[in-house]
């Protein structure tokens, strides 16, 4: 969705925009959340010192598969605190995250979800960067922390960038980036709606090994349905393909659904055998909400 529209009005600034999560959604969590944001956060900030023996309540997590293999008995990675964090955002800004209403897209949504991170990160002297994919890689911002972070972070995802015409997403050159660039363990948010061409799983698998990796999938729920309106062209917002097709059609409306649930079987396979947290937010849920929901949800996977 073109970003044009909005950013002529003072609330679309990226000023108005952090000035409005920090009343509705900052200050909300402050009161949900008590503060206690390693819940959300946790096992990020640490650093790999050691290896040792399995022992009778160590997180399994920590389990070096390889090490455990060889010695025929398991073992585990032992980390230190680091008392900052470095967090990275991998930001999946291809066409098909403009799908959506207007005033709430998948992309809008994304701005939404890293300013509330970043602000709630950077005010405690954490630093955040990112990198930004838009069918092709477009820009690194390096970490760095406080306020004026935050801002340039909404101001960069605020731009309209030139989107090429006719490719389709792979999340792999943005997965690999990601590899290239983290040079010490980091907190890694990847948020994407996972439209993408196959074979992203094993750079997703060795960045979560080497880093805490949490997985977004945004999505709209006008994805999922498909209206009987007869015969309708539709586009692909990446390749610009246009088709006619007949949603009257019982069976064409059955490939679709059939279509739909494959790919949601498949992706959560691949993101349950790569290991990482993962974690779904509509366009149409609460902000505030979903943050608690990760922090309470990532809270039980630690006991």
């Amino acid at each position: 969705m073109p970003l044009a529209t909005i950013q002529n009005t003072v609330s679309a600034t990226p000023e108005g925009i952090l000035h409005r999560l920090d009343w509705k959604v900052i200050r909300r969590l402050d009161g949900l959340l008590q503060g206690d944001y390693r819940t959300l956060f946790y096992g990020a900030g640490t650093d790999f010192t050691d290896l040792r023996e399995y022992q009778p309540l160590d997180d399994i997590r920590h389990i070096d598969w390889n090490v455990t293999a060889r010695m025929n008995s398991p073992y585990v990675r032992q980390y230190v605190e680091d008392r900052d964090i470095t967090a990275w955002f991998l930001l999946d800004l291809s066409p098909s995250m403009g799908f959506g209403p207007t005033e709430r897209s998948k992309q809008l949504v994304l701005i939404d979800i890293v300013a509330s991170l970043a602000r709630l990160l950077t005010r405690n002297g954490n630093r955040v960067g990112a990198i930004l994919y838009n069918s092709r890689l477009d820009k690194t911002i390096p970490p760095r922390s406080g306020r004026n972070q935050v801002l340039r972070l909404i101001r960069d995802l605020l731009k309209e960038t030139d989107q090429p015409i006719g490719t389709t997403t792979d999340l792999k050159e943005l997965l690999n980036a990601g590899l290239y660039t983290l040079k010490r363990r980091s907190l890694v948010f990847l948020i994407s709606d996972f439209f993408s061409e196959p074979n992203w799983e094993r750079p997703l698998t060795l960045l979560n090994q080497r880093n805490e990796l949490i997985a977004i999938r945004l999505w709209d729920s006008r994805e999922l349905e498909l209206p009987d309106a007869g015969l309708i062209v539709v586009e692909d917002s990446e390749t610009e393909e246009q088709l006619y097709v007949d949603t009257s059609n019982p069976e064409f409306r059955r490939r679709f659904h059939e279509m739909i649930r494959k790919r949601e079987e498949t992706l959560q396979v691949n993101l349950k055998r790569a290991g990482v947290d993962f974690f779904s937010i509509s366009t149409e849920e609460d902000l505030v909400n979903a943050i608690v929901r990760m922090a309470t949800q990532r809270k039980r996977r630690r006991i």
